[in-house]
């Protein structure tokens, strides 16, 4: 039971193929009253162990033996499609970034994480929240710039969409928060969340990531669309 007031903790499945980085995972999250249910060494654990024990939010490595976290993001999701993954990495995300997007994972954390960053970013995709800066938007357009091929026409699904609401979610894609939306659209930020949530519910959207593969699978968002160097043009 949850006192009234306070917010419920998300439940918490950590697959990692390294004991103490599990280890270390764990002790910080449950010191920040977030219960971890499960802990998995590998893709196929981790699949078993996210049926079986239906988290919240899983932390999910990307490189593990006998199957990878890509894969098994893409298994998890398929059946349980309210749980959320977190993309746990070393590596530099340019890699994986689009793929672990496409698939559903709803964001990124590097392992050098600090502690209450972890704790927060977990908190935050639990309620429905993308971890998703604008760099790595900015990389998913160079990911299409780089790949020789022009995007696709905007999909025929997003003619559901109200202007209004297809200027929201291009600008979505270019990796604007809330706070943002409502500055550039000069919004309140609940006029900008009612938005946000009818395209949500028009385009069967999970979260803020998926929404953001969409702006640029169906060309609403474009390479020319951002700065070389800084945050989105305005």
């Amino acid at each position: 039971m949850t006192a009234p007031g306070t917010e419920r903790a998300p439940r918490v499945l950590i697959a990692d193929d390294q004991t103490l980085i599990r280890t270390g995972f764990r002790l910080i999250l449950t010191a920040r009253g977030i219960e971890v249910v499960g802990e998995a060494a590998d893709g196929a654990e981790a699949v078993a162990a996210a049926r079986e024990l239906r988290p919240d939010v899983v932390l999910m490595d990307i490189r593990m033996p006998n199957m990878d976290g890509l894969d098994a993001t893409r298994r998890i999701l398929e059946r349980l499609p309210d749980c959320r993954v977190l993309i746990l990495t070393t590596f530099d995300l340019d890699h994986y970034v689009y793929t672990a997007l496409a698939v559903g994972a709803s964001g990124f954390l590097l392992k050098d994480v600090t502690p209450d960053h972890l704790a927060a970013a977990v908190r935050l995709v639990d309620t429905g929240d993308a971890l998703l800066a604008p760099s790595i938007t900015r990389r998913l357009v160079e990911r299409f710039a780089s790949g020789g091929t022009r995007p696709p026409a905007v999909h025929a699904d997003l003619a559901a969409l109200t202007p209004r609401e297809l200027e929201v979610l291009s600008l979505l894609g270019r990796g604007l928060s809330n706070t943002e939306l409502a500055a550039e659209l000069i919004l309140s930020e609940a006029t900008v969340k009612s938005h946000v949530a009818r395209i949500f519910a028009k385009l069967a959207l999970r979260d803020r990531a998926q929404a953001v593969v969409l702006a640029y699978e169906t060309g609403l968002v474009r390479p020319g669309d951002f700065d070389a160097d800084g945050p989105p043009d305005r």
